[in-house]
C-alpha cells in the first residue's frame, strides 16, 4: 500500500481517464483500493490531527457550538420535528468545511508548516473559486434535504406539532406513522448522502492540489466511486457512524470527528489518485508587512510615490 507521505508505488490496479479514445497525459490516474487503504487515511488522519489538535478543533469548533444552539432553539417550537434533518444534514456540508484541514494535511505532508494560520492560504487558493462554486451546489442539496425532510414529515403526522420532546420521541418511536417516518426518511437521507459522496469524496482536494474546475473534480469523484464502489459504500458508512458518534454528548464528539473525517479525506484522495509529480504548487505572494507607524499613509500607498 501507499506511503502517502514518501509518495512510494501502490500496489493496486490503476486506470488512466480517457477522452475521445487518447489518453490525457494531465488526467487523475485511479487507483482500485481496499478496505485496507480506508484504515490507512484514517490513520493518517489521526496523525495529522495529533499533530495539531488545537487548531483542527478550533477550525470545526463553530460544529458543536451550532450543534447546541440548534438543539435550544428548537426546543418546544414547531420546527423540533427537523432537529434530526439538520443535524444530519451538516454532513453533506461537511466536505466545504474541511477545506482548511485539507490544507493542513496538505503541508504537513511536503513538510511545511501547520497551524490554524497556515489553513487560512487555502482562501488564496486559484482554485477556491471552483471550491466556493461546489460549496454552494452542497448547500442546495442540505437546503433540498430540509425541505424533503419537512414534506416526509408532514405526510406522516399533518401539520400539528409536538408539544414537548417527549411527546414527540412518543410519536416517532411508538405509532405506525412514526416508523413509516423513520423508514422513508432514513432511506431519502440515504440518497442524499449518496450524491453528496458521489460528486466530493476526492472533489475539493483535487481542487486544492490539482487546481482543477468544480467540472473536474466531480467528473472524477464520479469516477473514483464507479471504480471502488465497495470501498466508497464503506467510507460512507464510516463517516455516517463517526458523525452519529460524534453527536454525543451535545455535539462535541464533532469537535474530534469532523477534524479527524477532514484529514483522512485528504489521505483518501491520496490513496485513489496517483500523485502527479507534475503539479507545482503555486505559492502566493507573501504579504506585505506594513508598519504601523505608517498609519494612516498605508491607505493611500500612491501618495508614497510623489
Amino acid at each position: 500500500m501507499a506511503a502517502s507521505y514518501q509518495g512510494a508505488p501502490h500496489q493496486s490496479t490503476v486506470t488512466s481517464m480517457t477522452q475521445s479514445g487518447q489518453t490525457v497525459a494531465s488526467a487523475p490516474i485511479i487507483r482500485t483500493i481496499g478496505l485496507s487503504d480506508l484504515h490507512e487515511a484514517l490513520r493518517l488522519g489521526w496523525e495529522d490531527f495529533k499533530a495539531v489538535p488545537t487548531h483542527a478543533i478550533i477550525l470545526c469548533l463553530i460544529y458543536p457550538v451550532l450543534g447546541l444552539v440548534l438543539a435550544r432553539t428548537v426546543h418546544g417550537y414547531s420546527v423540533l420535528p427537523l432537529l434530526f434533518p439538520m443535524a444530519a444534514g451538516f454532513a453533506l456540508l461537511g466536505p466545504f468545511a474541511a477545506i482548511g484541514l485539507y490544507e493542513m494535511s496538505r503541508r504537513r505532508e511536503t513538510g511545511e508548516e501547520a497551524t490554524a494560520w497556515d489553513a487560512m492560504e487555502v482562501f488564496r487558493s486559484p482554485s477556491f473559486g471552483a471550491m466556493l462554486g461546489l460549496g454552494v451546489l452542497l448547500f442546495a442539496l442540505f437546503v433540498t434535504w430540509i425541505a424533503t425532510a419537512q414534506a416526509v414529515y408532514t405526510a406522516a403526522f399533518g401539520y400539528e406539532t409536538a408539544a414537548n420532546i417527549p411527546d414527540f420521541a412518543k410519536r416517532i418511536l411508538t405509532t405506525p406513522q412514526g416508523w413509516w417516518l423513520i423508514v422513508v426518511g432514513c432511506g431519502v437521507g440515504f440518497l442524499f448522502a449518496l450524491v453528496a459522496l458521489c460528486i466530493s469524496v476526492v472533489s475539493f482536494p483535487m481542487m486544492l492540489d490539482r487546481h482543477a474546475s468544480a467540472g473536474e473534480a466531480i467528473a472524477t469523484s464520479l469516477r473514483v466511486v464507479a471504480r471502488n464502489p465497495v470501498p466508497m459504500a464503506a467510507w460512507g458508512v464510516i463517516v455516517a457512524v463517526l458523525l452519529v458518534l460524534g453527536t454525543f454528548p451535545f455535539f462535541l464528539g464533532l469537535a474530534i470527528v469532523l477534524p479527524l473525517l477532514g484529514h483522512a479525506t485528504w489521505h483518501l484522495y491520496r490513496e485513489v489518485i496517483v500523485k502527479d509529480a507534475n503539479v507545482r504548487p503555486i505559492i502566493p505572494k507573501p504579504r506585505e508587512r506594513k508598519p504601523a507607524a505608517d498609519f494612516p499613509a498605508n491607505l493611500f500607498p500612491w501618495k508614497r510615490s510623489q
